[in-house]
């Protein structure tokens, strides 16, 4: 064992000692020192960044050089305080290569946009070390790889997109730390694994978008406890199993697509009441079965709803309440392959002045189809083939297929 002298110990701590005495009677020499030494930690990290750039055919990155301050290059905001660099936005110049590590040294960062270009290869781990970041954009681009881990070390972050690239694996639960995120989307990837039900904590989430990816499993019921949720975009996915009844009585909800997934069961009777905010519904490509609830017609804000490709039944009328005039806003209604019957009644003409598209082909409705269909002024699409129609074609619907309508499909 190896014994340190008494000298050598004290020696050592009174020039610790003298060190600090000096540091206190030079105080604007030491902030100095650091505030120089972190601009230069900066402007070589961006250099490394510029290096990382294989393309750049717009030459936004040329002013990129020694002539000028590094705070004044193209797409590059720094804080008046400490001249450090708080957003990089590089976002549409069609730039190609990869993002470098050294982006991690960027200590002060709150805001990075480069989507809309063409990076490749992975997210550098070294993003976990932004813990000043806030907005974090790099969708559509060519990334590969998984979503790093560390990123939840950025606590501050309230802004995720990620979507429209090449990334796989997981999506990491350690998402759920940061409690201050309120939009993450990360739509049009190859991820696969479930949703991880940590998300569930984050009580600040206004948008979750995991559309078109490979992801499977249930929907975790923890998903019912964001109460501030606008949007939720979940499909298509290979996502099944009941959708959790809690996220039907999300009172701040705008807009609902699980479209494409394998959700059955029904829905629940009160929806149009539990949703009353709701302008856009979309259940296609699922296996729901039942009736439509009568209550949807008093979510009065609704202007789409799609429950095409299912396996409803019922009338259509008597379950969508179509002769009440509170859905005044409808713009598109899509019903076509499913099991639904009866006929269709006059009082579908009083749906929506402004509906656009009325699609309830593959079904099986008979009877005749109403003339009073000529009162939707703003029709452009009119879906009424594979049903059991019998009698004429109306030729008020020849009229307006002189005027404004441009797809009609009947028979």
């Amino acid at each position: 064992m190896k014994l340190h002298s008494p000298f050598a110990f004290w020696s050592r701590f009174l020039h610790i000692i003298l060190l600090y005495s000096v540091s206190i009677l030079q105080p604007n020499s030491t902030i100095a020192s650091t505030a120089l030494l972190g601009k230069g930690t900066d402007r070589f990290a961006l250099l490394k960044f510029k290096e990382s750039v294989s393309n750049d055919p717009h030459g936004v990155l040329s002013s990129w050089n020694d002539s000028i301050r590094f705070c004044s290059w193209q797409g590059i905001r720094c804080g008046s305080r400490h001249q450090r660099v708080t957003a990089l936005k590089l976002e549409g110049y069609d730039l190609r290569g990869t993002i470098s590590p050294y982006i991690g040294n960027l200590s002060f960062l709150r805001f990075l946009d480069l989507r809309n270009n063409s990076f490749f290869s992975k997210i550098p781990q070294e993003v976990g070390r932004l813990f000043r970041l806030q907005h974090f954009n790099l969708s559509s681009n060519m990334l590969e790889g998984n979503i790093p881990v560390n990123l939840s070390y950025c606590s501050q972050l309230r802004i995720l997109l990620l979507g429209r690239n090449r990334l796989t694996g997981r999506i990491p639960m350690e998402l759920g730390s940061l409690i201050k995120l309120e939009v993450v989307s990360l739509s049009t990837n190859n991820l696969t694994g479930g949703i991880p039900p940590s998300l569930g904590n984050i009580s600040s989430l206004n948008i979750v978008d995991v559309q078109y990816n490979n992801l499977v499993g249930n929907v975790p019921h923890e998903l019912g406890r964001l109460k501030r949720l606008v949007v939720l975009y979940l499909g298509p996915n290979f996502l099944f199993g009941t959708f959790p009844p809690s996220l039907y009585n999300m009172s701040f909800m705008i807009e609902l697509f699980i479209t494409y997934n394998q959700f059955n069961g029904t829905l629940p009777s009160n929806i149009g009441l539990t949703l009353p905010n709701i302008q856009y519904l979309g259940f296609s490509g699922n296996e729901f079965s039942g009736t439509l609830p009568k209550s949807l017609s008093n979510a009065s804000q609704l202007q789409m709803l799609d429950v095409s490709d299912n396996y409803f039944v019922g009338q259509v009328p008597s379950s969508l309440g179509l002769n009440l005039p509170d859905l005044s806003k409808f713009e598109i209604m899509s019903l076509t392959d499913n099991n639904f019957g009866g006929v269709l009644p006059n009082s579908v003409a009083n749906l929506s002045t402004q509906l656009t598209a009325f699609i309830i082909g593959g079904n099986k409705i008979f009877g005749n189809i109403p003339p009073t269909l000529e009162n939707l002024v703003s029709l452009t699409m009119l879906g009424l083939d594979g049903n059991l129609f019998t009698g004429v074609i109306p030729a008020s619907l020849g009229k307006k297929s002189d005027q404004n309508l441009q797809t009609a499909s009947i028979r």
